[in-house]
């Protein structure tokens, strides 16, 4: 079977190389390029593709998380999407699952792995480069911490620069009820200071 391939990259030369890379393989055919998530929407409406590759950092408009939501949560569910990126944050890559992507590939991969995992998307099934299927699985193990929405007040009050007794104002608590709260996020998060705490929130979406 034939995979249809819509190309979503804001990169016209990262395009042009997938395009001629894609072309060499068997059963794979690339029925359309977007160079932004508004595009890729319209040419999967028009176009009907098994598979979107999709990058996530596309300039200006919506990113690819975005638009993969939008391509996921249409009638019949839309196309499988198969994410083509550089990034490999915990962040990048859980956004980008719970938007509805079928598998998450970095751009260094070897040819033939991308196109074993554009034959696995479109049927639907998960395709990991081996550093994120690692990744995913560890997170699994050790799930990101729960913090309580006081925790979440300080850690936010936190990450805008502020110090103990700015917060202790701010939420109308002590210096001593906030430092006590300080302990726990630390412990939980892993870190042992307060920059440590932010750049850990940050890279888990905490701060919601």
């Amino acid at each position: 079977m034939t995979v249809r391939i819509l190309l979503c990259d804001d990169h016209a030369v990262v395009r042009a190389g997938l395009l001629a890379l894609l072309d060499s393989a068997p059963d794979i055919e690339v029925v359309g390029e977007a160079g932004t998530g508004e595009e890729a929407l319209a040419l999967a409406a028009k176009l009907v593709p098994d598979v979107v590759l999709m990058d996530l950092q596309l300039g200006e408009g919506i990113d690819g998380v975005e638009t993969t939501r939008r391509l996921t949560s249409g009638p019949g569910g839309g196309p499988h999407v198969l994410v083509l990126t550089t990034y490999d944050t915990d962040a990048d890559i859980t956004r980008a699952i719970e938007a509805g992507a079928t598998g998450y590939l970095l751009k260094a991969e070897r040819p033939e792995e991308l196109f074993a995992a554009i034959h696995t998307a479109a049927q639907g099934r998960t395709a990991l480069s081996a550093p994120i299927a690692g990744r995913v699985m560890a997170n699994m193990r050790n799930p990101r911490p729960t913090l309580t929405d006081r925790e979440r007040e300080i850690l936010g009050k936190l990450s805008q620069g502020l110090g103990n007794r700015e917060i202790a104002k701010a939420l109308f608590i002590s210096e001593a009820t906030v430092k006590t709260h300080l302990g726990r996020i630390y412990d939980k998060l892993g870190v042992d200071t307060r920059a440590g705490a932010v750049a850990v929130a940050k890279e888990q979406r905490l701060l919601g």
